[in-house]
């Protein structure tokens, strides 16, 4: 079947343009824009998409619509009605599947559209279908929110070395598969992105052969959790590498890695970025140059809520966060529950920017819940010098199981017994007297996308979406 997606350079310089021009008017033009562009999709999803005809049917009329009137959507009922939610009839669900059962399709368009999932890390994974036109879109904003800093920056990381990308190589995953797909619609544009791809589920050992070889890696693109153990190989001199920039996402990148990093790789001259995006859109913020991230509000529409899904004041954190993609139109995300906890700033950022800044304290999916606890994975210490990596996997309410991956010649029995006997602290330092932690033998295990979770919640019916 012919491929029918395009890339069009004139078009995302028109979003280049047009970013410039809202940016400039400041908050006034940036809201008037996103409005626009929110009627602009509410208008589509109700003439194209048969499951937003009918959620917003009672609706005021489109012209009149604010907001607020929107009723807030989950990924379980979305891709229930994967069919009707979409805008377009020619990409039924079991279409979509098959095409993602084939891991030589990766970055494949399907006619003039391209797909990818989830890892699923809160459940079912999702399947997210983009256009060429959030391509262009991608790439005009991006360029967009270039400060000089930012020029300078890609200028001096290129002429370092290569731009290297460590994520999951087993499915149709974001990371990998956007890189395969801009190299088939503008292979021209994509060199000059110049990307090495390497798998993150592959032995320790072969990564840090694999990532040595390479040699001048300036640039590195990864998960928190894969760069916690590049900075294990890197303290105990098996990796070689003295990358110039570091960009991370997908996982709430800490404090203290980020200094741990900051130590382990004294070469970084340009330090760690940390935008926030997501699969169900890439570019959903930008990093400035004072490492605050920036949302791109003509485009992209995220809401701090609380429990109920009513605002919270910037500077509150969030129960979760709804997000509206205003430049996929294929597959509409309105008002869509991500499950991240996040705080707007209140106080306008020294960039200059007037796109509102956020920070992101975490992610609903990797928090674990023990009866009426609630702990974030943050808190468990899972540093020992004879493990390579330790994994806690919740297998019922109050049931953990324990897998360690050793170092070469370390004693299973010595280092199980320090582990458990740390976790069981954390449980009783929060009242839980009656959990039980057991050994495995399993190895520790990636998700399908490449993390690394050293801490796995219990997945049932009442997770979070």
């Amino acid at each position: 079947m012919p491929e029918n997606m395009h890339l069009s350079l004139q078009k995302a310089l028109g979003y280049l343009i047009g970013g410039l021009w809202t940016g400039w008017g400041g908050r006034t033009r940036i809201e008037a824009k996103q409005l626009r562009n929110l009627r602009h999709l509410v208008e589509k999803a109700r003439g194209d998409s048969p499951l937003f005809r009918r959620l917003y049917a009672e609706l005021p009329p489109t012209a009149e619509i604010e907001l607020q009137d929107l009723p807030v959507t989950h990924k379980p009922e979305l891709m229930a009605e994967f069919d009707d939610w979409l805008t377009i009839r020619s990409l039924p669900l079991d279409k979509a599947r098959e095409h993602l059962r084939d891991l030589r399709k990766v970055g494949v368009p399907v006619d003039d559209v391209a797909v990818f999932q989830t890892s699923g890390t809160s459940g079912e994974p999702a399947v997210i279908v983009l256009s060429e036109a959030f391509v262009e879109y991608a790439f005009g904003i991006m360029l967009a929110r270039f400060e000089r800093y930012h020029r300078k920056l890609v200028r001096d990381v290129r002429k370092h070395g290569d731009r290297v990308t460590i994520t999951g190589g087993n499915g149709h995953f974001a990371g990998n598969g956007f890189n395969k797909l801009v190299q088939r619609l503008n292979p021209r544009l994509a060199k000059g992105f110049g990307v090495t791809f390497v798998e993150a589920e592959q032995p320790i050992g072969q990564l840090v052969k694999r990532l040595n070889a390479i040699g001048n890696v300036a640039w590195i693109v990864t998960y928190p959790s894969m760069l916690a153990i590049l900075v294990k190989e890197k303290e105990a001199r098996r990796l070689r590498i003295e990358p110039t920039f570091i960009t991370t996402g997908g996982e709430t990148l800490t404090d203290d890695l980020r200094e741990r990093v900051g130590r382990a790789f004294p070469s970084l001259k340009y330090g760690i970025a940390d935008p926030y995006g997501c699969t169900e859109c890439l570019a959903l913020s930008f990093e400035c140059s004072h490492g605050r991230k920036h949302v791109n509000e003509d485009w992209v529409i995220l809401e701090a809520v609380d429990e109920a899904m009513q605002p919270v004041p910037d500077g509150t954190l969030s129960a979760t966060a709804l997000l509206t993609v205003l430049a996929n139109e294929v597959q509409p995300f309105i008002r869509y529950d991500l499950g991240d906890c996040i705080r707007f700033d209140q106080d306008a950022c020294p960039c200059g920017s007037p796109f509102r800044s956020l920070h992101v304290e975490g992610r609903q999916a990797t928090l674990v819940r023990v009866g009426e606890v609630t702990l974030s994975p943050l808190i468990f210490d899972f540093e020992h010098d004879q493990a390579q990596r330790i994994q806690l996997i919740q297998t019922g309410e109050f049931d953990f199981e324990l897998r360690v991956q050793l170092a070469a010649g370390a004693a299973a029995g010595l280092v199980l017994e320090d582990v458990i006997g740390s976790v069981k602290k954390v449980f009783r330092d929060n009242g839980l007297d009656e959990v039980t932690v057991r050994a495995s033998t399993r190895p520790p295990e990636f998700t399908a996308s490449g993390k690394f979770h050293e801490v796995v919640p219990l997945r049932n019916s009442s997770s979070p979406s």
